[in-house]
């Protein structure tokens, strides 16, 4: 049994569908929202959370359900389809399988399949009197596990963590309460780029289970124990942080990814629409335009700049932090973040694309994107680089090789704010490109082929030149 079931079901669940759903636990328990409305909390009598269900979300990106479960549920409906999301309490032990009944009944009514199919039935599921006594507790954050003073911990057991609406708002809420999250998960479990990206850099960890030492953390691997309320790295005798050798006995298997990381700025006016930049890198790199976006997983919504231009404009001057996926054939993802600056709107953007060992990745493409970004798309700068990785792109819990850059690019205004005599003559045997007009120009600096980790080393003398002008 899981703690998370998810309905995957070819037409909307309707009301009365839900309703029957939310009677799997009988007619005592109480019905409450959260979210503005998006989440519903089943709760027992005393107020106490036992299910969150997400509201159905309509996927019409290809490929979602393989990316994020693992696997092909039997009897899944074609994309689009309707993804209905219930997490149990793992603090109560009925709560899963109320969360089972829920998923079950509306699969059952509306076709389609759950996951993990195990998960599912349709039978009532009795509460015993110390559960319908149970009361709302303090502080609650809706379906976390463990709340302490510091620290919001979540237990997950699916094989890929997602950045869904739901732990994006939990995430939001530790963030203002300044609590840590920490997301445990069993050895097998491998995060999303989109929740490697948000648990980046303390207080939030992910918590890996393991036989040998107990627990680590599957993005450093230190060893941890549960201190205080919270999961703290453990030093050895000499005051050194231990590490847990499951972290380091990760296999080889040839897969790289292709990392662009690169910036833009753009004058604020009615007129313009974002996202651009992304798709010409995307074009450039896979032949095809981004699939779908959203602002959580799974990624639902068919590819569209001037949607998510509209979303951007209306959340301003709050920044906006989207996820872009690909088609099922090419692995690709990124993301996004809107900023509305005194400069003008920037965009930072992430995207990876994976390959197996017997394919090349089009380090040939680099160079002209870089012109395209830069002529074309307002570029600011911009790091290419390669790293032995999955070519899925999900992170294992496991010591993964940095990436080594390939080439760094500044953009016109960059150039020009540096300084062109100086940018194009840096202290090394580098020889730029100039992109664009001579009048305007920007840089491209070549620096490896993804093979030489010396290249770190040129990159860092390369960029101490550029900030001494």
């Amino acid at each position: 049994m899981t703690n998370d079931v998810i309905a995957l079901t070819p037409t909307m669940p309707d009301v009365w569908t839900v309703l029957a759903g939310l009677h799997a636990g009988g007619p005592d328990l109480g019905v409450a929202t959260t979210a503005d409305g998006a989440v519903i909390q089943l709760c027992a009598p005393g107020g106490r959370s036992l299910v969150s269900i997400e509201a159905p979300i309509l996927v019409h990106t290809p490929g979602e359900v393989e990316r994020l479960l693992g696997a092909q549920p039997v009897g899944i409906p074609a994309a689009p389809l309707w993804w209905t999301e219930a997490r149990a309490s793992t603090a109560i032990p009925k709560a899963e399988s109320l969360a089972g009944s829920f998923a079950g009944r509306l699969t059952t009514v509306l076709g389609g399949a759950t996951w993990p199919p195990e998960a599912a039935h349709t039978a009532v599921v009795p509460l015993s009197s110390d559960i319908t006594a149970l009361s709302a507790a303090d502080d609650a954050v809706p379906a976390v596990d463990v709340l302490t003073h510091s620290t919001a911990v979540v237990i997950s057991e699916r094989p890929r963590v997602a950045m869904t609406a739901w732990l994006s708002d939990i995430l939001s809420v530790c963030t203002e309460a300044e609590r840590a999250l920490h997301i445990v998960t069993p050895p097998h479990a491998r995060l999303t780029l989109g929740t490697r990206t948000a648990l980046t850099g303390a207080p939030n960890r992910w918590v890996v289970q393991d036989e040998e030492c107990g627990y680590y953390d599957g993005l450093s691997g230190a060893v941890l124990r549960w201190i205080d309320g919270t999961f703290t790295p453990v030093r050895t005798d000499t005051g050194a942080t231990a590490v847990a050798s499951s972290f380091t006995q990760g296999a080889e298997t040839g897969d790289r990814q292709l990392i662009l990381s690169f910036s833009t700025r753009h004058a604020p006016n009615e007129q313009l629409v974002l996202g651009h930049a992304l798709e010409a890198a995307w074009q450039a790199l896979t032949g095809s335009p981004p699939a779908g976006w959203s602002t959580a997983e799974p990624v639902n919504l068919p590819w569209s700049t001037r949607q998510l231009t509209d979303l951007a404009r209306h959340r301003a001057p709050r920044p906006t932090w989207l996820l872009a996926v690909g088609s099922p054939d090419r692995p690709a993802i990124a993301t996004l973040r809107i900023t509305r600056t005194k400069d003008g709107v920037e965009e930072e953007i992430t995207f990876v694309t994976g390959y197996s060992s017997d394919e090349n990745p089009p380090l040939h493409a680099i160079e002209p994107l870089a012109e395209t970004l830069a002529t074309r798309h307002d570029l600011t700068s911009m790091i290419a680089s390669l790293r032995t990785a999955r070519r899925d792109l999900t992170v294992p819990p496991q010591l993964e090789a940095p990436p080594i850059p390939v080439a760094f690019t500044l953009g016109p205004d960059s150039v020009s704010d540096i300084g062109l005599t100086h940018a194009r003559r840096p202290p090394l045997n580098l020889h730029p490109v100039q992109l664009g007009p001579a009048t305007s120009p920007g840089l491209h600096f070549p620096l490896s082929d993804g093979t030489d980790a010396q290249a770190w080393d040129s990159l860092q003398l390369l960029t101490r030149h550029l900030r001494a002008r």
